[in-house]
């Protein structure tokens, strides 16, 4: 499944895991990305979309129809 959601941007973000005797270690913190399916009516379709629970908020507080602008905006594909 894609690491990226395609409204927010949100990818995993790198650092280090440090133990209690001080060892570093690389690790990696995960989004939460869901996969979630919409109907959109400008389009005439449904289109499924990799977002975040941010991003599914987002989408509850301004619309499917900003939404999708806002991806394809951002240079995404819908």
């Amino acid at each position: 499944m894609v690491a990226t959601c395609q409204l927010t941007g949100a990818a995993p973000s790198f650092g280090r895991s440090v133990s209690h005797s001080h060892r570093r270690t690389s690790r990696r913190w995960n989004p939460n990305i869901q996969r979630k399916r919409y109907v959109v009516p400008s389009l005439g379709r449904t289109v499924t979309l990799h977002l975040s629970v941010r991003g599914i908020r987002t989408i509850d507080r301004i619309g499917i129809e900003a939404a999708v602008a806002r991806i394809i905006a951002r240079g995404g594909r819908v």
